[in-house]
């Protein structure tokens, strides 16, 4: 019997190149899955569309391990584990009220009208200039020469991250993720010197800004007031790495992602090319079907909870698996189809969260996508992949499943376009 805990820490290469076969087995063992995992002990999958959705909005399910048990602390508040660790995991996305309402509060009177209004333009800029950039190549890697820099490059400039600065924090953060993935003392160790060099990072930026304040989100940040309050320093570096991370990591796994989705259904991208008045309902599609984001942070029980006839204990950590309940038989028509045009509308997956953790950076990266996916398609409609299916390597992480590359010919015979 396959080892479910094991598979989701440290997946196999069969369960990374196909990880919807593994999700659909754990739906026929059942809605809720005990597992155990090493340093975190026993925890509970929710692997089901209608339980993950009830999940979501469930007060009795918290983020932070301490208001689920009384004098209980997190993996990340053990007394051996280094401080930067639980600085950078400490997070607005780690929050429960009222500490969840005073964040979100003060970041969005940094996210002005005037920032978000500046960034349709800049998108479409971008979009083109990668673009334009890729077809001078004989083999354009989808991933490095697009997917990654498009958000990267946004949220980056949106953060005043130096341009010098920005591919050293996407190496650091993947290394970082993959330690903390793990899910075991050696992870967490390797993960130490990566996150020290990450605080240090976000610290330069944040005395840069303090300095040099600019038309940027951290100056805006730092010069954030609701009622008298304030971001901490911590709480400066916290906010940072998590808007850095979500910022790129969801558009990126969308559109590489997305890509590869359309080139195995060239029906698909077919119809997207003729009707491009789709790519709305391409994109929510999209998203249920290749899911950026494979699972939630794990949430925990403050009383005894029943799902489903199965006793979940309080204080028991809860993990929502969204890439299974976004291919859930009972919840959709012909799951493992993409469907562009799929009703009935609206798409109701999960892909971005629900509830007072839903994704702060959704519509950001629903517009990232919907230029860029639109754009190449309309651009490169003969596009096809440079390297055999079967030869794509996936990131070693399902909660943030994505490509290392997508290596294409743009053009039908792999001439430069």
């Amino acid at each position: 019997m396959m080892d479910i805990a094991r598979e989701l820490s440290s997946p196999s290469p069969r369960v990374l190149a196909d990880p919807y076969s593994f999700y659909a087995q754990l739906r026929k063992v059942g809605p809720v899955i005990p597992i155990t995992r090493p340093l975190f002990g026993k925890g509970y999958l929710l692997t089901r569309y209608e339980d993950v959705f009830s999940a979501l909005k469930d007060p009795r399910l918290v983020n932070n391990r301490a208001n689920a048990v009384e004098g209980g602390a997190d993996i990340l508040d053990r007394w051996w584990m280094p401080g930067i660790l639980r600085i950078l995991q400490k997070n607005m996305l780690t929050q429960d009220e009222p500490d969840h309402r005073r964040l979100k509060d003060l970041i969005h009177k940094a996210f002005t009208p005037r920032m978000i209004e500046r960034l349709s333009a800049r998108i479409d800029e971008l979009v083109d200039e990668l673009l334009e950039q890729a077809a001078r190549k004989p083999v354009t890697d989808l991933i490095a020469d697009f997917a990654l820099p498009l958000p990267l490059s946004l949220i980056s400039e949106m953060l005043g991250v130096p341009e010098h600065e920005r591919l050293f924090f996407w190496r650091a953060q993947n290394r970082l993720a993959e330690g903390l993935a793990s899910g075991s003392a050696a992870g967490l160790i390797l993960a130490y010197p990566t996150a020290l060099g990450m605080a240090r990072f976000f610290r330069r930026l944040i005395a840069l800004r303090r300095e040099q304040p600019g038309d940027d989100l951290t100056s805006a940040l730092i010069r954030a007031e609701q009622a008298g309050d304030r971001f901490t320093e911590d709480e400066l570096v916290s906010m940072i790495f998590m808007l850095l991370v979500a910022g790129q990591e969801t558009t990126m796994n969308l559109i590489g992602n997305g890509t590869l989705a359309l080139l195995e259904h060239p029906d698909q991208l077919q119809k997207l090319y003729d009707h491009p008045e789709l790519i709305d309902s391409a994109i929510e599609e999209l998203l249920r079907y290749v899911n950026p984001v494979g699972q939630s942070a794990p949430r925990f029980a403050r009383e005894d909870i029943e799902i489903q006839g199965y006793k979940i204990p309080k204080g028991s950590m809860v993990i929502l698996l969204f890439a299974s309940a976004n291919r859930d038989e009972a919840a959709f028509v012909n799951p493992d189809r993409l469907d562009i045009a799929r009703t009935p509308a609206p798409n109701r997956h999960v892909a971005l969260g629900h509830g007072i953790h839903y994704c702060l950076g959704a519509p950001l990266a629903r517009h990232e996508g919907r230029s860029a996916l639109l754009k190449l398609v309309r651009r490169f409609p003969k596009m096809r992949l440079a390297v055999p299916r079967e030869k794509l390597i996936w990131r070693k992480n399902l909660a943030l499943l994505g490509l290392t590359s997508l290596p294409l010919y743009l053009s039908p015979s792999g001439e430069r376009s």
